[in-house]
This record gives structure tokens, sequence and C-alpha cells, in this order.
């Protein structure tokens, strides 16, 4: 009998640890979800910043590009392979920045050494750079006659299917989900690039005959499928080789595919003797030596920035948001082409370019909605 409450008190007291244990339980869960929800605000907020920076990159580089690039055939050039080369040699810029990053990313890692994945190889590097690389060395050439031969408005217009390509490629590629509004977007955008195939901009800065004109047209149709298909292998190349999260993967994948590339279109340069007349092209340039080279060094600045953008809102979010942002620019190049070239704005073009916001818009609504419903369910969690 004398023991009955000593067995009650220690009952008593492992229901209060038992409690007090519980207490502790939900206070960490409360604690945990609350961290949760903080880094899930901080990372919003983080990636919503890298992806206003990698878009104002994509859309400044591009635009400046094209115009410079079409003030550089206006005013007395003429060699297709030049202007393909600019569009790729400006990676050695990046080099300081690309060591900068290496180094914080090697701190980085030395701090974050748990969740280590065996690297790719030498030679699969090796081998997905070098087939970007000539995917982009052929690319950018489809462009540059495509540029040639049409005026810089109904070129960027053009350039809008590169969103319906893409979309295909992903769609078997990265496993792409269509919704309504994003097939919405797919169809207006290749209507808006199609409507051109009927009107004749031989009234504009750029007089070329028919067969040129159809020829621009081919090659710039042929240029966004290529390009589509490169962005969407470089959404598959980060997510199923390099694996990795820093700033650093996205200047390999900018710097390496173009050192290929730069090298493929100094071969077809020399091969093809275009560079016996770039001294004479120099000197004939309309607006002087020194602007010819301004134009260039220029261009070639352009396109780099183009393709840190590029490639970087891939990394953060998907090849055909990354291609979405660029057909932003659809609206931007015509307009300045206006001002600054004088290209005729045709009805055929203004509806083109309505069609092209309309898909535009209902591209970004969509992916507002999946924003929405990431919120909705962190809020519940």
């Amino acid at each position: 009998m004398g023991e009955a409450p000593e067995i009650q008190l220690q009952i008593l007291v492992e229901e209060d640890k038992l409690d007090e244990n519980s207490v502790e339980q939900d206070q960490q869960t409360s604690e945990s979800i609350g961290q949760l929800k903080t880094i899930t605000r901080q990372r919003t907020y983080k990636w919503w910043l890298l992806m206003a920076i990698y878009t104002f990159f994509s859309l400044s580089g591009s635009s400046m590009a094209v115009l410079l690039g079409r003030l550089y055939y206006d005013k007395g050039g003429n060699s297709k392979w030049l202007a393909t080369f600019v569009q790729v040699a400006g990676f050695p810029i990046l080099i300081p920045l690309y060591y900068l990053s290496s180094y914080k990313s090697a701190n980085h890692s030395t701090t974050t050494s748990n969740s280590t994945t065996n690297p790719p190889s030498v030679l699969v590097l090796s081998g997905m750079y070098s087939g970007l690389g000539v995917l982009l060395a052929a690319d950018c050439l489809l462009y540059s006659v495509g540029l040639l031969y049409l005026p810089v408005s109904t070129y960027s217009l053009i350039c809008a299917s590169q969103l319906a390509f893409n979309a295909l490629f992903s769609l078997f590629l990265n496993s792409q989900k269509f919704t309504p509004f994003i097939i919405n977007s797919l169809v207006l955008l290749t209507i808006s690039s199609a409507l051109l195939i009927f009107q004749n901009d031989s009234s504009g800065s750029t007089q070329v005959s028919k067969g040129k004109y159809v020829i621009g047209f081919v090659c710039t149709v042929a240029a966004s499928a290529g390009y589509g298909l490169v962005l969407s292998l470089t959404q598959l190349c980060f997510g199923k080789i390099l694996k990795k999260q820093t700033f650093k993967v996205v200047l390999d994948m900018v710097i390496h595919p173009s050192l290929v590339a730069t090298l493929i279109i100094l071969v077809g340069l020399f091969a093809s003797g275009e560079w016996k007349s770039l001294g004479r092209e120099m000197e004939g340039f309309k607006l002087g030596k020194a602007s010819y080279v301004n134009v260039l060094v220029w261009i070639t600045i352009g396109w780099q920035v183009c393709w840190i953008g590029v490639v970087g809102l891939i990394f953060e979010a998907s090849s055909l948001f990354s291609n979405v942002i660029s057909t932003l620019g659809i609206p931007i190049v015509p307009v300045l082409a206006r001002v600054f070239f004088q290209d005729p704005m045709t009805g055929t073009k203004a509806i083109s370019m309505l069609l092209a916001i309309w898909g535009f818009v209902s591209f970004v609504y969509q992916h507002y909605l999946d924003e929405f419903r990431l919120n909705s369910g962190t809020r519940n969690v």
C-alpha cells in the first residue's frame, strides 16, 4: 500500500515530461514552418530580382545588337560571316566575371559540401559544349542572312516564331506542360509571324528582290527553329548533366559554346574568302573607319549581354519562359526601327505586333496563375 503513492507520483512525472516534449516538438514544428515560409519569401524576392536583371539583359542586349546589325548592313557592311562572328566572339569580356564567380562558388562549396554529386566527366562536358557550339554557329549564320535581306522590323516579328518551335522542343525534351493559355499564346505568335509572308517591304530601307526576300524569310524562320532547339537543349543540360545552382554554371553555358562557335565561324570566314574584302569594307563604310569598329564592338557587347540574360532565364525558370521574355522585345525593335531606319509600319506589321503582344500577355497570365497556386499552397502549409 505504501508503494502506490510513489508509483502514482512517477506516473505524473512521466506525463509531465511527455507534455513538455510534445510542447517542445510543437514549438520546433511551428518554428520550422515559420523558417520555411521565411526562406520561401526570401527565395521569391531573390528570384524576382534575378528575373528582372536577366530580363533587362536579354531585351536591352538583343535590341541594341539587332539595330546595330541593321546599321552595319545599311552603311556598307556586307560580310555575312563577320556579322555572324560578332554574335558570339565577345565571350572573353566575361572571363573576369567567370573567375570571380568561380572563386565564390569554391568558397561556397567548402561550407556546403554535404550534398555533393558526381560531376560530369570531361568527355561529357566537351561533347555537350561542342554540340551546342555547332548549333549556335549555324543558328547565328542563318540569323545574319535573314537580317541582311529583311527590314529589321520584319526580321524581328518573324523571330516570334521561335517561341512556337521552342514549345514543340520543350514538349519532347523538357516535359513542358501545356495549358489553354500557353496554347493560345503559341497560336497567336505563330500567326503573328506567318502574316508577314503576305507583305512586301521593298519600299523600305532594305530594297531587295523578291527572291532574296524569300531567302531571308526562310533563313530567319530556320534560325528561329534552331534557336528554340538550342534553348531546350540548354535547359536539358542544366537538369540532366550540370545539376548545379551557381552563376558560374550560367557563364559556363555562355562561354564554352561561344568559344566553339567562334572557332567554327572563323573557319567559315577564311574559307569563304570574305576576310579579303574586310579592308575595303572598312574603307567604304559610310560613317567612317572609327564608326565601323565601334558598331562591330557594340554589336559584340550587346549579344554577350543578351546571352547572359537568355541563359540566366533558362537557369532560373525554363527555356520556354526565356523565349517568352525574348518575344517581349518584338514590339520594341520595330518601333525603334521606325525611328532610326524609317522602316514602314504597314497594317500587316501592326496586326502582327498586336497578335504578338496578345500572345505574350496570354503566356504571362498563365505564369501568374502558376505563381498564385504556388503561393496559395505555401500559405496552406
